[in-house]
């Protein structure tokens, strides 16, 4: 029986419901807001109020796509869950290592190490002090996907010993990998790395693709049958809507099955709970709209929402 693991334990597929694929609700610390304040999403009473504002329009859950070490915290995202009602989807993996630097342990680890490291998240628990060492402490919290993160035109050699490990977690736990594509670029590499490893491209969704709007590119990866995480529709400005763009031509290409959405809302700035804009409400009121105007109605908006991430984010 395939299942959806959240921070709050398996559920169901069919009742995971609206699901936006690719968030960012807490970063607490780490390196990311060393780099940027802005990324500091940490007070849980006002991360709390975002999430319930969204949910209120119908959001029922979220992929949280903070990997180990970088600010993720299990226990405040185990918080908003039960606090909203919003199923919360946790990860593991790496991101890049420019948010941990060249001492991190990471680089000193064998790629079966860092698979234990994964596998422990998804099997048994995150650890409530998030990899930052020295002890390990165990929650009752576990990931239920595998973030890892590619460079620009494809994986670097670091990136591949990450994408390794990933891909041992996957046969051994059945969890979806889900995967950062640095500006939108190198998600055919990547595909082609994973199915070299046994991964099949069914079980890879790829992030902020949609900032190459190029539509041949577009179909030539969801020909692959791997999942395209769409997530800069609310960054196009005065520019025309290239997300809009690409669902539009995917949608008359008959290739709906494989897209996500989300927002990688990832700064305070993008909170109207924190004073910032367009807020998470913005994919079921503004964008939603948007598509209805382009012909992409309430049965388009189910499978990207609904359908399609009830299946990519399942065990197998």
């Amino acid at each position: 029986m395939t299942h959806v693991r959240t921070v709050l334990g398996d559920i169901d597929p069919a009742d995971l419901g609206v699901t936006y694929a690719h968030e960012h609700l807490v970063i607490d610390g780490g390196r990311p807001v060393e780099l940027s304040p802005d990324f500091l999403l940490a007070d849980v009473d006002l991360l709390a109020a975002e999430l319930a504002d969204a949910a209120g329009l119908g959001l029922r859950a979220v992929v949280d796509a903070m990997p180990a070490d970088a600010g993720r915290n299990v226990a405040k995202l185990a918080e908003l869950s039960r606090r909203t009602g919003v199923h919360v989807i946790a990860a593991t993996g790496l991101h890049h290592d420019r948010y941990y630097g060249p001492a991190h342990w990471s680089a000193r680890l064998t790629e079966v190490e860092l698979a234990d490291l994964f596998t422990a998240d998804v099997v048994e628990g995150i650890d409530a002090h998030d990899y930052s060492g020295p002890l390990v402490r165990r929650t009752e919290h576990r990931a239920g996907i595998v973030k890892v993160a590619g460079s620009d035109g494809g994986p670097s050699a670091r990136d591949a010993r990450i994408f390794t490990a990933a891909a041992e977690t996957y046969r051994r736990t059945g969890v979806p990998i889900l995967t950062h594509c640095e500006a939108g670029t190198g998600a055919l590499e990547q595909v082609r790395l994973l199915e070299g490893l046994g991964v099949p491209a069914e079980r890879v969704v790829l992030s902020h693709v949609d900032k190459v709007v190029d539509p041949g590119y577009h179909r030539e990866l969801l020909a692959t049958g791997a999942t395209a995480e769409y997530d800069q529709a609310f960054r196009w400005g005065d520019r025309p809507n290239g997300t809009l763009a690409l669902l539009t031509a995917m949608i008359e290409a008959d290739l709906g099955d494989g897209i996500v959405l989300g927002m990688d809302a990832a700064r305070q700035g993008y909170y109207r709970a924190f004073g910032g804009a367009p807020g998470l409400r913005y994919l079921l009121t503004d964008f939603s709209s948007a598509m209805a105007e382009r012909g992409l109605g309430a049965d388009v908006q189910r499978r990207l929402f609904v359908d399609n991430p009830a299946r990519v984010l399942s065990f197998r």
